[in-house]
């Protein structure tokens, strides 16, 4: 049989609270106390029943991450941030994805406060706010992270997205680009920015920002090599066509990267292209991408600190919003021969 607290405290003559104080880190034990259960738990290869301890303490130590899909590395290096400074303070995490899909999104939410999670993590594929009226009711600590409602007063992590769409068009504009498209992703809150900065930029240069090179794809995400990839096959029929593209994120960026090469077109020299995200795999592309980066690491790391100050406190305060400055990462696609970079904003 397993071994349990009470063969612990027997076998040391304690009792089993103070078994359980030195197992929760509790300070009130003596210093020698401590070493004698700590050596015994390691002798015993004791493993805590961490549903027992749920039940005493009312935490779980798990912390819930929600992403709109596995695919996408920009979550998987969000979470990579976000374990890390969970694990350092023992706490477990869980990942749900939501597949795009508000409703399966809803009931993932659900499954995970049923099982009592201390904290969620959510980056929502939902339209609305108020479908976050049960996370409020159950008074359940939640970080908002890249996506954001307006009205909703949320904690939140992310950038500027309309900086971020500001910073790429400015970078097309300097390396000589004057016809400039943007591919775009679903109807969310990146997206939204993302396209009020393109559009901002070319109207105060002067340029169009016409319907015709604006193309929205629902999946931006999980799909968004294969849009991007359609996308582009569209623009790329225009007359005359685009000789820049600013897309929603990297993947949908690769994925019209392989169009215009396609066509037997060149790239930066016929059309330049940036994405957003700065993927870790950016770089090591047939023609490495201009991106703009979000410091996605350091938002996983910025959520997790985040939601453990609002699981550990009794008075969590107004909702805080941190955002973290766009960075522009020039690589190949828009490294036009002769063009001087403007510095990263």
């Amino acid at each position: 049989m397993a071994t349990s607290m009470k063969d612990i405290a027997r076998d040391l003559g304690v009792s089993v609270v103070t078994v359980s104080k030195v197992v929760r880190n509790v300070p009130d034990i003596s210093e020698g106390t401590r070493k004698r259960v700590l050596q015994r738990i390691k002798e015993l290869n004791y493993t805590p029943n961490a549903a027992a301890q749920a039940l005493v303490t009312g935490r779980s130590r798990v912390i819930a991450l929600v992403v709109p899909d596995l695919v996408h590395p920009f979550f998987a290096e969000v979470a990579k941030g976000l374990s890390a400074v969970l694990r350092s303070k023992a706490y477990s995490l869980v990942i749900s994805s939501s597949e795009e899909d508000p409703a399966l999104e809803q009931k993932e939410i659900e499954h995970l406060l049923a099982r009592g999670v201390d904290a969620l993590i959510i980056a929502s594929v939902q339209t609305a706010a108020h479908n976050f009226t049960r996370i409020e009711e159950r008074q359940t600590p939640c970080v908002l992270i890249d996506r954001k409602f307006d009205g909703l007063r949320a904690n939140f992590i992310g950038v500027n997205d309309e900086l971020v769409g500001r910073l790429a068009t400015e970078h097309l504009i300097d390396v000589g680009c004057r016809r400039i498209a943007h591919i775009g992703g679903s109807d969310v809150s990146t997206a939204r920015g993302r396209l009020e900065g393109y559009t901002r930029t070319l109207r105060s240069h002067g340029l169009s920002a016409t319907d015709d090179l604006i193309v929205s794809r629902a999946h931006g995400d999980d799909l968004g090599d294969v849009t991007g990839y359609e996308a582009m096959q569209r623009l790329l029929a225009l007359k005359p066509r685009p000789d820049g593209v600013f897309c929603f994120n990297d993947p949908t960026a690769m994925g019209a990267m392989l169009a215009i090469l396609d066509h037997g077109l060149k790239i930066p020299d016929d059309v330049a292209v940036i994405g957003c995200g700065d993927v870790h795999y950016s770089k090591f592309l047939r023609v490495p991408l201009t991106s703009i980066s979000q410091q996605t690491e350091e938002m996983g790391r910025r959520a997790g600190q985040l939601a453990l100050s609002l699981v550990n406190s009794k008075d969590a305060g107004p909702p805080r919003t941190i955002l973290l400055k766009p960075r522009l990462k020039v690589r190949q696609s828009t490294s036009r021969t002769g063009v001087q970079h403007r510095e990263a904003w």
